[in-house]
């Protein structure tokens, strides 16, 4: 029976579009679907076609689907109302003072580099402009003690995690998002971030959390805990094992930790602090060819038809596991034998395998716990709904303008898709740094 029940459910998914995907796909008709122009300037026609053929419509559509329920409903003081808490079994916290932040956090930090890019006239640009003002409004109604959606930093340990994706996403976003917040808010931030001081959390990944919150405050000319940054860095280097993979904490763990949080935080981390000159200019040089390394194993980690293994603990994040691979593609740092236009394909078929149907959001368009469908017998006992949009982690190169090469050029096989294939490949092997 409750097979059955599933089925029912998941081709119920597939088949009835909810007022909230409704009015979703109504605001991307009006300001996504228009003529489209020279080849290399991106824009939009008149055809779900273009969603089968043009990979940067595909993957803004997931941006829409995974990040417009939350930031559209925290604007309007609305998330806790209307986002559903599914919890794992055995889960040991207060989902209601953790998952909303989760949720926000999780989600900014991967669509910010995309929010950053300079306003423009195409469809994509006055899209884009109306979002930046959405998630302006929410991230506002979120530290505001008068709104029903204002987050509580007090008290809970896992504050600190997801006040660090925030974080993140405000120095990847600083001028289009940060400065665009007034100074009451912006203060009302600072003081939450301060306010995690109080608490410690897990000796492990965790140490990287405080130091990361730490560093945008040391980037916005704000007082910082210099011994926060210093701990985490020095910590991380001790737990480093070699050829781009830190153990998480003493004892290493073979999971996707590296790119949900380490080598991602951990660069952009040690760039604020090279060029506030904190740290030798080696040290986050060193950083970057470690997640560089990295994010050759997860480019190889995605199989021909577009699957990837489901190792370790937090497989529910889904494609945030490729955040280091995304980060590397935004950077324009990918090693010369992996094209970026590689990249772009490896990911879009990954993301077509989970987010072309609904298969993992239920009925109102919130994501369900799982890794490929509703599965909540692998999520984990610190997993509720908000901690699943850690998936938007994958969006990252969406940072990159519609005319990068990242984007214009015709895709290309991955390294998985041409060594199944019998296609010559460049040899891995492992690195000293």
């Amino acid at each position: 029976m409750a097979n059955i029940g599933y089925r029912i459910k998941a081709a119920r998914r597939v088949i009835i579009d909810s007022l909230q995907h409704i009015l979703w796909q109504q605001k991307m008709q009006k300001h996504f679907y228009a003529e489209h122009i020279a080849s290399n300037n991106y824009s939009w026609v008149e055809s779900r076609d273009l969603l089968e053929t043009d990979d940067r419509v595909f993957w803004i559509n997931v941006l829409g689907k995974i990040a417009f329920p939350v930031m559209s409903r925290l604007a309007k003081g609305e998330l806790k109302k209307t986002m559903p808490v599914e919890k794992a079994a055995q889960y040991f916290m207060t989902a209601e003072n953790v998952t909303y932040l989760e949720a926000i956090g999780r989600t900014f930090a991967g669509i910010a580099p995309w929010l950053a890019l300079p306003d423009d006239s195409s469809p994509e640009g006055v899209y884009r402009q109306e979002f930046r003002q959405i998630v302006v409004q929410g991230l506002k109604n979120s530290v505001d003690p008068e709104s029903p959606d204002c987050i509580n930093f007090m008290g809970e340990l896992q504050t600190i995690v997801d006040a660090a994706y925030l974080a993140h996403g405000f120095l990847r976003s600083k001028t289009a998002v940060w400065d665009a917040l007034d100074p009451l808010t912006q203060k009302r931030f600072i003081t939450a971030f301060k306010s995690l001081r109080n608490r410690t959390g897990a000796y492990n990944n965790w140490l990287v959390f405080a130091g990361l919150i730490e560093t945008f405050l040391l980037e916005i000319g704000e007082e910082y805990d210099p011994a926060r940054i210093k701990f985490s860095i020095e910590k991380m280097k001790e737990w480093y094992v070699g050829d781009g993979w830190f153990s998480d904490g003493p004892h290493f763990s073979m999971d996707y930790y590296n790119s949900f949080v380490i080598h991602p935080m951990m660069t952009d981390m040690l760039e604020v602090l090279a060029r506030k000159k904190q740290v030798p200019e080696e040290d986050w040089q060193t950083a970057m060819k470690r997640m560089v390394r990295h994010a050759e194993f997860l480019e190889r980690s995605i199989m021909p038809d577009g699957t990837f293994p489901p190792i370790g603990r937090s497989i529910t994040y889904r494609t945030g596991a490729f955040q280091a691979l995304s980060q590397v593609a935004l950077m324009k740092k990918l090693p010369g034998h992996i094209n970026p236009a590689q990249v772009r394909a490896g990911l879009t078929k990954v993301m077509r395998n989970m987010f072309s149907l609904d298969h993992n959001f239920d009925e109102q368009g919130w994501l369900v716990l799982g890794f490929n469908g509703f599965q909540p017998m692998v999520a984990d006992t610190y997993t509720s709904t908000g901690s699943l949009y850690m998936a938007s982690l994958v969006l990252l190169p969406l940072g990159l303008p519609p005319s990068d090469e990242f984007w214009h050029e015709p895709a290309a096989p991955w390294t998985s898709a041409k060594a199944w294939a019998g296609v010559a490949v460049v040899k891995d092997y492992k690195v000293e740094y």
